[in-house]
């Protein structure tokens, strides 16, 4: 990944931030938090991690909901940043949070299980 599409995913995330809580009015977009945005090197396709508080009904439902707002989230972020051509959008959960919370509820479960000596 280049010094630039750095620059554009770090750019894009904050924008993103704001148009999914301002500007989407989708009821089934829930409470969306934009945790990365990675750009290919050619700056042609960007992929969003998003987190969801809620549970796998809404996060399946907030996913459906940003793929039929991608194109107006595309024309709101090209109006925004100023690129030749605005990034494919692709939307993924972030997975690695829900990993670091079960390593924190193993690690809690160990340290507060009696010690068996």
């Amino acid at each position: 990944m280049t010094m630039r599409s750095n620059r554009v995913g770090e750019q894009m995330k904050k924008e993103l931030g704001d148009i999914i809580s301002l500007k989407l009015k989708d009821p089934r977009i829930g409470f969306v938090t934009v945790t990365d945005v990675e750009v290919t090197g050619d700056l042609q396709q960007a992929t969003v991690y998003i987190s969801v508080l809620g549970d796998e009904t809404q996060r399946e439902n907030t996913l459906k909901g940003l793929a039929k707002a991608k194109g107006f989230i595309r024309s709101e972020i090209g109006s925004r940043i100023r690129l030749r051509k605005t990034p494919d959008l692709v939307f993924e959960f972030d997975e690695s949070i829900d990993y670091g919370n079960r390593i924190e509820t193993l690690l809690r479960s160990v340290n507060e299980s009696p010690d068996s000596e």
